[in-house]
């Protein structure tokens, strides 16, 4: 790893440094690409360009970290566009399909957004979401994962209300959930599984709607561990 004693950065490490910046800053262009195949109702290719973001933000801060972008372009936030990026792709974007795809009653879809984009505002300001020992705290608004689950599982409108509603509310209850890339309590564990996860997960998806639902399943039960050893850490931290 790169490390500075003295003297300024390289043009090299500058040019490494600002390539970080730039693949982050790409998940917008990805999450405008996933807009518009909603829009066509192109569902299938809407979920790619979301797994794309959903890749780009899984790396983007082991490659800052790698490169060292504070040191190297300091007057960058590289953090405040990470923060950005993720709110569109992770946040609006959602949204935005919940509203085109009538996921829940047509009367309630205004209070669905509301509830999402209010409390996510919330949740991406707080100075402890990422806790120092590299936990998210309270539900990490992940909802282009929760609406592709609704989605390609076929909820019930009410049910995906009240799903939605649940997550809303499990933003402000302090439980410490795993940051997969950082954690380090069953980290390898967690890598592993979280590595099942995305195989199965952008199976299902790229199969939709012929996905067997045994791999979707198959796919939830890795939610399940990533749930119950948020769970679990959370009591034992405490």
């Amino acid at each position: 790893m790169t490390t500075y004693q003295s003297g300024d950065p390289t043009k090299k490490e500058k040019a490494l440094a600002w390539s970080v910046h730039l693949y982050t800053a790409s998940g917008a262009l990805f999450g405008l690409l996933a807009i518009l195949a909603v829009i066509e109702e192109k569902w299938v290719l809407a979920f790619v360009w979301m797994m794309v973001t959903m890749f780009i933000d899984a790396v983007d801060g082991t490659l800052a970290r790698r490169f060292r972008v504070k040191d190297v372009v300091p007057h960058f936030d590289g953090a405040l566009l990470d923060n950005m990026v993720d709110f569109f792709t992770y946040v609006l974007v959602p949204t935005f399909i919940i509203y085109q795809a009538n996921l829940v009653p047509a009367q309630l879809v205004i209070i669905t957004i509301g509830f999402i984009t209010i409390s996510s505002s919330y949740q991406f300001c707080r100075t402890d979401a990422k806790t120092d020992d590299h936990y998210f705290t309270g539900f990490p608004s992940y909802w282009n994962i929760v609406i592709m689950y609704l989605f390609m599982m076929g909820a019930g409108q009410w049910l995906s209300f009240a799903i939605l509603l649940l997550c809303a509310v499990l933003i402000f209850v302090p439980v410490k959930y795993l940051y997969p890339s950082r954690t380090k309590a069953f980290q390898k564990l967690t890598l592993a599984i979280s590595t099942i996860w995305g195989l199965t997960f952008a199976t299902s998806s790229l199969l939709y709607p012929n996905a067997p639902m045994w791999l979707m399943w198959l796919s939830l039960s890795t939610v399940i561990y990533y749930i119950g050893m948020s769970l679990y850490m959370t009591y034992q931290t405490r």
